[in-house]
């Protein structure tokens, strides 16, 4: 049984998803302040993480943040009101792997969250370790160095990364990224394989502006070279 965290402040959305969370058969833990909610998943091994953004004693991006300075892995979705692109930006860019803006249609997120966990155990056996320029990557343990040294990447953004080392060489659409690495199940505009091509170009590219290893084809995707 999948184990989810709930870390939301208003009442009647919190036992809303708790109720049909439950019904779909998760295990539900849950905290109404930032800071209960870092310590929970600090303690507790989790399969996914839902996180309001607006919370009392520390906002979600805080503890978005913290989660993953402590190198905890575990899917984060973030839950936002405000509806504004530059939040849903900055929870991309501090570690969250996807977010849903209030209201949302509960099929909508229990879509996501499927898509979320479903990627999160889809790790192909045939690509344990890779090692491409002066990169060294551990899917199995989802580690990363440059240069021997440690690089912080998402759980989304290894999963990118490892779908597109599995294509080397091929020029992939957008569309077929999203479907592979997102799930067919979840919309998600092809911008988004933008944001996170770009947030991993920065973390693996010694000049992310002129990538040598993930290369844009200009309307048609990306391509790996490694």
């Amino acid at each position: 049984m999948d184990k989810i965290l709930i870390i939301e402040d208003e009442e009647s959305i919190l036992l809303a998803l708790e109720d049909n969370l439950k019904l779909e058969g998760y295990a539900v833990s849950s905290a109404e302040d930032g800071e209960l909610g870092l310590v929970l998943a600090k303690e507790q091994n989790f399969d996914l993480i839902l996180l309001d953004i607006m919370l009392p004693k520390m906002d979600g991006f805080e503890v978005c943040k913290q989660i993953r300075q402590a190198n905890i892995l575990t899917p984060i979705l973030m839950l936002t009101a405000k509806g504004q692109e530059i939040d849903k930006v900055l929870g991309l860019e501090i570690g969250a792997d996807d977010y849903v803006t209030k209201p949302y249609s509960p099929r909508e997120l229990l879509a996501r969250i499927k898509a979320l966990l479903r990627r999160s155990k889809s790790i192909p056996a045939e690509i344990e370790t890779y090692k491409f320029g002066d990169i060294e990557v551990d899917f199995l343990k989802y580690e990363a160095q440059k240069k021997g040294k440690r690089i912080y990447l998402t759980a989304l953004e290894f999963d990118l990364l490892r779908y597109l080392i599995k294509h080397n060489g091929q020029v992939i659409p957008r569309d077929r990224i999203l479907d592979n690495v997102w799930g067919k199940e979840v919309y998600v505009q092809q911008r988004t394989v933008d944001k996170h091509i770009a947030d991993l170009r920065k973390k693996i590219e010694d000049d992310p502006s002129n990538p040598r290893h993930i290369q844009v084809v200009r309307g048609v995707g990306y391509k790996f070279a490694g």
